[in-house]
């Protein structure tokens, strides 16, 4: 997958340009490496930005709430929306305060969502939450009722305006600082999960699926089946 997202107004870099990128592959494996969105929207000439959960499935992001969540119900009306995706992969240390920086990947997507409706096409949206959680889940878990279902809302955003930015490597300091006593480098950072814990009130003799056992591999080093694949 190589092919390239039409920049926009709203998409253009204009800081550190080289850091940017907007080839499909490069966007979907940071959004499918990641848990968290923050979603960006104006009510009555407020702004709000709100975390929650996500899923990519295919070319849409679909986005994950309450029924009752006022963000939910102000994006199904057509407002446009902001979505962010960010990891951390090190602290960059460098010779002088000023040049301090992380090392980081991030997506930033635009557009107007829509809310699924369907009961099959929400169905397919919580299997597609569940699995960008833990790979495997959907299959052993009990499905959503229609009570769940009717208090769940999902919203589909069009993955058609957005684009990657990344930075990588050392710190960069001023050519002068580099003569200075001082440790200079990055210090990496992964996101590991420990060793699974039995829910107090498990049944005896269930122990943890194999792939909740895959999951104490740090995040960016599994290769993660993505829910397209459903």
């Amino acid at each position: 997958m190589n092919d390239q997202i039409k920049p926009t107004e709203r998409t253009k870099l204009r800081r550190l340009p080289k850091r940017g990128a907007l080839d499909r592959e490069t966007i979907y494996k940071i959004l499918d490496e990641g848990f968290v969105c923050h979603v960006g929207f104006t009510i009555g000439g407020k702004t709000f930005v709100i975390p929650t959960g996500y899923a990519r499935l295919g070319d849409r992001l679909l986005i994950h709430g309450s029924s009752a969540s006022r963000m939910l119900r102000a994006m199904s009306d057509g407002i446009e929306v902001c979505a962010t995706v960010t990891l951390i992969d090190g602290l960059v240390l460098a010779r002088s305060a000023f040049h301090h920086s992380v090392n980081y990947r991030s997506v930033v997507v635009f557009g107007a969502a829509s809310l699924v409706s369907g009961e099959e096409e929400k169905i397919e949206a919580l299997r597609a939450f569940t699995e960008h959680i833990v790979p495997g889940r959907w299959q052993q878990v009990r499905p959503p009722n229609k009570s769940e279902l009717a208090a769940t809302a999902v919203l589909s955003l069009p993955i058609r305006e957005a684009s990657a930015k990344v930075r990588t490597g050392d710190p960069v300091d001023a050519k002068e600082d580099y003569a200075l006593d001082v440790w200079a480098g990055v210090i990496p950072l992964k996101l590991r999960a420990d060793a699974p814990k039995n829910d107090a009130r498990l049944k005896n003799g269930i122990n943890p699926p194999s792939y909740v056992s895959n999951e104490t591999e740090p995040k960016n080093q599994i290769n993660k089946r993505t829910v397209e694949s459903l």
